[in-house]
C-alpha cells in the first residue's frame, strides 16, 4: 500500500483540493485526509482572464503558472501538516493543473490540431514540495485520438461498480460530467462524457449581479426566479447538447458572451432560474442518451458529487427531471462527495507509477488504453 496526494483545481476556480489517498493495485483506494485552500482573488481573476483571452503574453502565463504552483505547494504542506503525514511517505503527487482551454476538436472549429491546455509546472511543484510529481495526464489520450476528458470515469468504476445493478455518477463542477457504470457481470462498456454547463454559467451570472461571493448559495437566487421557456428553448438549441458521446467541453464554448447573445429583456433572477433548468435538463438528456447508446435500463442510482451537489435548487430540478432514479452521494459508499476529483488524480498517479493505463477508450474514444502522465522526480 502506498500514499499519494491528488491535487485538483476545477473550472469553477474557487480553490485547490488536496486529497491523501492510500492506493494498492489489489484493493479499493482509501481516502485518508483532505485539505482545501481558497484561490486568492487576484490569481483567480488572472486565471479567468487567461481562460477567455484570445491572446496572452508569455510573461502573464509564466506569472500565473508560478503563483498557481506555489498555491498547490501550500495545499500539499497544509495537508501533510494537518494529517501528521511525513513528506517522505508520499510516493507521488498527482497534479491535474488548471485547465485554461480544452479544444479536443481544434480551436472553435478551425483547421488547427486538437489541444487541451492545463496550466501547471510539475518541475516547480516537485522542487517546492520535495515530492515526486505525476502531471500532464490528458495529452497522451489526446495524442491517441481521444477527447482527453473526462478521465474520472475509470476511478468511478474502481469505487462504485455494482455486481448486478447499473449506476451513474454525476460530477457537478463548472461543467457536468456523467459516467454510466454497467454491472461488473455485464459485458457492456463504461461510458462517460460532459453533458454541458453545471456551475460555470450560474456562477458567472451571479457574480455579474452580486458583489458578495462567487456563487448562488444553495441556489436561493435561482429559486426566486421563474424559468423563461423561450430562453431555455433557445439555449437548448446549441449543437453540443444533441451531439452523441464521446464529447467534452469547457469555458471556450459556454461563457457569458454565449449567453448574452441570446438574451432579450429577462429579469436577472429569471435568467438564473433558466440557467439552473438548463443544467438539469441537459443532464437528464445526457442520462437518456447514455442509456440509449448502451441499450441499458435507467440506472438504479445517480451518485452526485462536486460543488453543484450542494445546490439544493439544482438538485430539486434534477430530481424532477429524473423521477425514476434515486439521487445519492458518494458518502453512501464511504467516499465524501467533495473529494472524488482530487482522489481520482491521486489514483491516476498510482496507475502511472505502476505502468497501468489511466484512460478508458470507451469514454474518450482514444485508439486504445494508454498510460497517462509524465513523472517528475523530487
Amino acid at each position: 500500500m502506498s500514499l499519494f496526494i491528488g491535487l485538483m483545481s476545477g473550472t469553477s476556480l474557487d480553490g485547490i483540493d488536496a486529497a491523501l489517498v492510500r492506493c494498492s493495485e489489489h484493493s479499493t483506494p482509501e481516502l485518508l485526509a483532505t485539505r482545501a485552500i481558497e484561490m486568492p482573488a487576484s490569481l483567480r481573476k488572472r486565471l479567468l482572464h487567461l481562460c477567455h483571452a484570445d491572446e496572452v503574453r508569455f510573461a502573464d502565463l509564466a506569472r500565473s503558472e508560478y503563483d498557481f504552483c506555489h498555491q498547490q505547494a501550500i495545499a500539499v504542506d497544509a495537508l501533510l501538516s494537518s494529517s501528521g503525514t511525513p513528506r517522505t511517505s508520499i510516493l507521488a503527487i498527482g497534479s491535474h493543473g488548471q485547465t485554461i482551454e480544452h479544444a479536443p476538436t481544434g480551436h472553435r472549429g478551425d483547421a488547427g490540431p486538437p489541444y487541451t491546455y492545463q496550466l501547471d509546472n510539475p518541475s516547480l511543484l516537485a522542487e517546492l514540495t520535495g515530492c515526486q510529481v505525476v502531471a500532464d495526464f490528458r495529452r497522451r489520450d489526446l495524442a491517441a485520438g481521444g477527447q482527453a476528458a473526462p478521465l474520472a470515469p475509470a476511478f468511478h468504476a474502481e469505487l462504485f461498480r455494482h455486481p448486478t445493478q447499473w449506476h451513474a455518477v454525476l460530477n457537478l463542477g463548472g461543467f457536468a460530467n456523467l459516467t454510466l457504470l454497467p454491472p461488473t457481470t455485464s459485458n457492456a462498456e463504461i461510458i462517460g462524457f460532459d453533458t454541458g454547463p453545471a456551475n460555470v454559467l450560474l456562477d458567472a451570472w451571479y457574480q455579474r449581479h452580486h458583489d458578495n461571493g462567487y456563487y448562488d448559495t444553495a441556489g436561493r437566487w435561482a429559486g426566486s426566479g421563474a424559468v423563461d421557456r423561450r430562453l431555455l428553448a433557445q439555449l437548448l438549441g446549441d449543437d453540443f447538447f444533441h451531439r452523441t458521446p464521446p464529447k467534452s467541453t469547457g469555458r471556450e464554448a459556454f461563457h457569458l458572451s454565449w449567453l448574452d447573445t441570446q438574451l432579450k429583456n429577462e429579469t436577472p433572477a429569471d435568467v438564473q432560474a433558466t440557467l439552473a433548468e438548463l443544467s438539469a435538463t441537459t443532464i437528464a438528456m445526457g442520462v437518456t442518451m447514455a442509456c440509449r447508446q448502451q441499450a441499458a435500463p435507467l440506472p438504479k442510482s445517480l451518485i452526485t458529487c462536486g460543488g453543484g451537489a450542494h445546490n439544493s435548487d439544482l438538485m430539486m430540478r434534477l430530481a424532477r427531471q429524473l423521477p425514476e432514479i434515486a439521487l445519492t452521494t458518494p458518502d453512501t459508499y464511504g467516499w465524501p462527495a467533495d473529494w472524488l476529483e482530487a482522489g481520482a488524480f491521486a489514483w491516476l498517479a498510482s496507475r502511472r507509477l505502476n505502468g497501468l493505463p489511466g484512460n478508458l477508450p470507451s469514454v474518450t474514444a482514444a485508439r486504445g488504453a494508454r498510460i497517462l502522465g509524465g513523472i517528475y522526480s523530487a
